[in-house]
């Protein structure tokens, strides 16, 4: 599909990557860019809409359905860690929790919500934002890991399960950005904006996945390497 003159609705488009793929959608010339997140007073780059929408809720996914029938084009942007390994951290399942339903369980409610959509308007695509963590775990971000591990499998089920609409699914996994949810590890980050113009041409592309830094790309060329980076012992 083509971004040019598309419908486009992001989730988490308040801040970091999400508000890079709004900016980037307008840059290449989207008709429409609705910017969603739980207050939509954040939601503040002109020629985007504001939509109230926490992607836990059904209700509010819901509403947005029915608000924003013209969308062609959904990304799967919104997303939360808590910094909790599974052993160590003293809540760490009630931080999993919470992030598998904003991590997995959004993703899979939004595009359930929207897949009809996507098929009325000739069938678009989704984009589901991942990490390199969907493939490796560090002790730090554990939960976190799982939870995008899951999200991996969520986007390639989706990605059969929508082929016949003409629907096309589109994973996206990243190293470090250089977002709030990173300020605080070392290492180098790579741009949301560099992230989030790459998701797109990749979309148009018509990519299944879009790696979008060197680690990334490293890891999993790695994957099917006889000792694979996720078993590898943590720095």
């Amino acid at each position: 599909m083509k971004i040019k003159d598309s419908v486009v609705f992001i989730t988490g488009a308040n801040r970091g990557l999400g508000l890079a793929f709004a900016k980037a959608a307008l840059a290449a010339g989207a008709r429409k860019v609705y910017g969603a997140a739980r207050d939509p007073q954040s939601i503040t780059l002109p020629g985007v809409t504001p939509v109230a929408l926490d992607v836990t809720q059904p209700a509010q996914i819901e509403a947005a359905v029915r608000a924003c029938g013209d969308v062609t084009l959904l990304i799967n942007n919104a997303g939360i860690s808590r910094g909790a390994s599974f052993l160590g951290s003293p809540d760490a399942v009630a931080d999993a929790r919470a992030e598998f339903e904003t991590n997995f369980f959004g993703p899979w409610a939004m595009t359930q919500a929207f897949a009809p959509v996507l098929a009325a308007n000739g069938g678009g695509a989704v984009v589901n934002a991942l990490s390199v963590l969907s493939w490796i775990s560090f002790p730090s971000v554990a939960t976190y890991s799982a939870s995008k591990s899951a999200a991996w499998s969520l986007s390639n089920g989706l990605r059969n399960e929508l082929a016949g609409q003409g629907t096309q699914v589109t994973s996206l996994h990243m190293a470090l950005m250089d977002t709030d949810m990173a300020k605080h590890m070392p290492g180098d980050k790579v741009s949301p904006e560099d992230v989030a113009r790459q998701a797109l041409e990749g979309v148009e592309a018509g990519k299944t996945e879009v790696l979008a830094d060197g680690v990334t790309r490293q890891v999993k060329q790695g994957l099917s390497s006889e000792t694979p980076p996720y078993a590898a012992a943590p720095a």
